[in-house]
């Protein structure tokens, strides 16, 4: 039986002439860190001090022994960063130059001193720059010449940190006969039938041994002869329960056993979770373009997705825990689809564990980001190896469901300057439509795959063309008004955001001892988009007056403005599905503190975005549009039941004053939108004037509807009430906003006494590990809202009211 030795004890990491305690997993960051030779690069302006890291070389040690009573031996890393030299006892190993690849060496009756040394990522990249000649990209640093996490070189989110180390674990593996080299697993549905088809390799000392594997799955039992090298055994599970993304059903797993017999011996067994379910990707041309629809089990979906990154720029650190969290996170916030992108990693089994357990399903990029990437060796060979590597890996999961060429790179090549710039060279196009859909529909022909994101599905439309295929919006926040979100409907949205601050507490954190300001060093340092403050600003200013010296109220607004401007695109996009198929918000979470676009800042503390993203991915979303001239009030339904009920819409003063008003009959089909025409004398007519529409009792005739309360009760509709100021807010006369506050069990209390705009409890002000149970919401006058609170300890009214921000009048 193969026996399996962990190798994560006993390693030192050479730093000039000492010898210091190393962690496996872990980097050659976070092992300096711990040894006190460098700081914190996430606090102040440190990142700096360390940039010499990257530029050494580093070399790891440990003894290992020899005498294992087995026929083989083989050293196993699960991940090398990025380009080593692996010796024992003298003797080389192997050398090795990819970060998303596993590593395999035979030591058998070896023993001795092993030693990886890690050379320069900066040193490997010049080096094969040298070889193939420059290529462009979006930012300096060279992360195009190396198959190593892009985005270590920095981003316009994250820190220079350009890591090197044993990142995942490493173990001898003790075996004779035969061993299990891979498995291949292909899980489909064939008219209510599971069919689970294994297509296992082997690796053999004694070439002449007979073979067989048995295989089990949900009580099925199967077994076949391994033949050289391989062999196939395949299941058939009678009415399997289906897997479903979360909202649409359960997500039942099965466990799948294969064991490795030579006679009655067990040799090797692999075990994996697999769950029963179609996809397909409905790319299909229509009146209206050329679509992008996921289809799981047959259910046509509109996707609510958002962007991850690598959760820590230190991806060693990264934990299943804290991968369940932030993905339970997703899921809280209404999430049902997660796109890892393209200048990160392949993820842990603990990501898809949870996906798969969570309904979240995954759109994983292959990771190629923002630049020209050469196809000439020694880059091609390990593009195609890790490829086939991670494909099989990842395929017992169904929560993956789409596999995206790249990110950003097609539409480079046309519009970024990069093709007079190239002269001919390759850039990655051989890659995404030739290599690696080869590879999927080779090795994993279940799924769809799409050369990259954004893509019209061909060079006969413009990669971006938002009429075709997936599109990236970042017109608007690079140049112009959120609003704009409205002028166009794409078929799939696979990017857009708009940035914000982190939590105030991660910024102190952050920034010991500085005095914010929105232009402080460490704010600036922790800045990383081009002209990112400029843009929050300008952004600002078209709807608030920006705030002179007063920090906490830019903080607020800027938080504040993130989650109205992701909610212009979204409530828009959703409105016109089926023609729109899905937003991703970009993005889920942060590598670090820093000002992004993320909606869980780089402590995990959740934005205010976070919480406007559980109203705005809802089943259930009411919304107030225009069309052709005129308001359009569109209820989104997207729970399995119908939606009926009665909408009050009222036009309103800001001074509180109810000037028109009438009721209408909801009746939103399930997994549709309905669209009302807002009469006409219910049209704000000018700046003191909004309009309100709340959905009443809801008569369900399926899922769970929105939370909330009955308009008119005094307690505010959560999710169910839409507003239209017709101007911006910097042209409202708000009233002087009075509110009184009284604690509650488990919270607080707002009571509104005039109209309150995008009432907001900022929960970490009041104690560092507070969290508030809700983000922005409105009050008209006697209405009320209680916001839970948890991690509070020392609950008091008036320190609540300090940490309560809400609009006030422009000044």
């Amino acid at each position: 039986m193969l026996e399996a030795t962990p190798l994560g004890d006993g390693w030192t990491l050479r730093h000039d002439s000492e010898a210091l305690p190393a962690t496996v997993p872990g980097c050659v960051h976070t092992d300096l860190m711990a040894s006190g030779v460098i700081p914190d690069p996430f606090l102040g302006l440190r990142e700096t001090e360390v940039a010499w890291v990257g530029r050494r070389d580093w070399t790891y040690e440990r003894e290992i022994g020899g005498a294992w009573g087995q026929e083989q031996t083989d050293l196993v890393f699960d991940g090398l960063d990025t380009v080593a030299e692996i010796s024992l006892d003298g003797r080389l190993l192997g050398t090795v130059r990819n970060m998303h690849r596993s590593y395999r060496f035979d030591v058998t009756g070896l023993s001795g001193r092993l030693s990886v040394r890690f050379v320069s990522a900066y040193a490997e990249a010049e080096a094969v720059r040298g070889r193939v000649g420059e290529r462009p990209a979006a930012y300096a640093e060279p992360y195009q010449y190396l198959r190593k996490m892009a985005c270590s070189f920095g981003w316009d989110w994250g820190p220079t940190l350009v890591t090197a180390g044993i990142w995942r674990p490493v173990r001898l593996e003790h075996w004779s006969t035969a061993r299990i080299a891979r498995v291949r697993p292909q899980v489909t549905v064939e008219e209510g039938t599971g069919v689970v088809e294994l297509a296992v390799e082997v690796e053999r000392t004694r070439a002449e041994a007979p073979l067989t594997v048995e295989a089990t799955v949900a009580g099925v039992r199967a077994r076949a002869e391994i033949a050289g090298a391989g062999g196939v055994v395949r299941l058939r599970v009678p009415d399997p329960e289906l897997w479903w993304p979360r909202g649409y059903g359960e997500q039942p797993l099965y466990d799948v056993e294969l064991t490795l017999l030579h006679g009655e011996d067990t040799l090797d067994v692999w075990r994996r979770r697999v769950g029963f379910r179609t996809v397909e990707l409905d790319r299909r041309p229509d009146a209206h373009g050329t679509g992008f629809t996921l289809v799981v089990n047959g259910e046509r979906l509109f996707a609510r997705g958002v962007n991850w990154i690598p959760d820590d720029v230190f991806p060693s650190r990264i934990t299943r825990e804290r991968y369940r969290e932030r993905l339970e996170q997703a899921a809280g916030a209404g999430v049902d689809l997660v796109r890892i992108w393209g200048g990160g990693i392949y993820e842990s089994e603990d990501f898809y564990d949870a996906c798969d357990e969570l309904g979240l399903l995954v759109w994983q990029d292959f990771p190629f980001a923002c630049a020209a990437y050469p196809e000439e060796q020694p880059l091609r060979g390990e593009v195609e190896a890790e490829a086939r590597e991670n494909v099989v890996r990842l395929m017992p999961h169904p929560s993956l469901v789409l596999w995206n060429g790249n990110n950003e790179n097609l539409w480079g090549f046309r519009d970024w300057e990069w093709e007079p710039r190239l002269a001919g060279d390759s850039w990655g196009e051989g890659y995404y439509l030739g290599v690696l859909p080869r590879v999927v529909a080779e090795l994993d022909p279940t799924r769809p795959y799409t050369a990259g994101s954004p893509w019209s599905g061909s060079w006969e439309h413009h990669p971006n063309d938002p009429a075709h295929g997936t599109h990236h919006s970042w017109e608007v926040w690079n140049r112009e008004d959120y609003a704009d979100y409205r002028l166009s409907v794409p078929r799939f949205v696979a990017e857009f955001g708009w940035q914000a601050p982190p939590a105030y507490t991660t910024l102190h954190r952050a920034l010991p001892g500085e005095e914010l300001a929105p232009d402080s060093p460490g704010m600036l340092h922790h800045q990383k988009a081009d002209d990112g403050n400029g843009k929050l600003e300008r952004g600002l200013e078209r709807h608030f007056a920006v705030p002179d010296g007063d920090f906490d109220r830019w903080h607020y607004l800027m938080q504040l403005n993130q989650a109205r401007a992701v909610a212009a695109g979204i409530e828009h996009w959703r409105s016109h599905w089926p023609v729109c198929a899905g937003t991703i918000v970009w993005q889920l979470n942060d590598c670090w503190p820093v000002t992004s676009w993320a909606a869980i800042d780089g402590d995990g503390r959740e934005k205010p975005l976070y919480h406007e993203l559980r109203r705005l991915y809802a089943d259930r979303l009411l919304t107030i549009q225009e069309r052709d001239g005129r308001l359009v009030l569109a209820a989104v339904n997207q729970a399995a039941g119908d939606w009926t009920g009665a909408l009050t819409l009222r036009r309103m003063s800001v001074e509180g004053e109810v000037l028109g008003r009438t009721e209408v009959e909801l009746a939103a089909g399930a997994r549709s939108v309905a669209r009302v025409d807002v009469p006409r004398e219910l049209t704000p007519l000018g700046p003191k004037e909004f309009l309100v529409a709340d959905a009443g009792a809801d008569r369900d005739t399926g899922a769970e509807a929105g939370t909330g309360a009955e308009a008119g009760t005094g307690a505010v509709a959560e999710g169910l009430r839409a507003l239209h100021f017709p101007v911006p807010d910097r042209e409202v006369p708000y009233p002087a906003p009075r509110f009184e506050v009284a604690l509650t069990p488990g919270g607080i209390t707002v009571t509104a006494r005039t109209l309150v705009r995008d009432l907001l409890l900022q929960a970490d002000r009041l104690e560092p590990g507070a969290r508030a149970d809700r983000g922005r919401v409105t009050l008209l006058s006697g209405e009320e809202v209680t916001i839970g609170v948890r991690g509070w300890k020392t609950p008091d009214a008036e320190t609540a009211r300090s940490a309560l921000y809400c609009v006030e009048p422009t000044r």
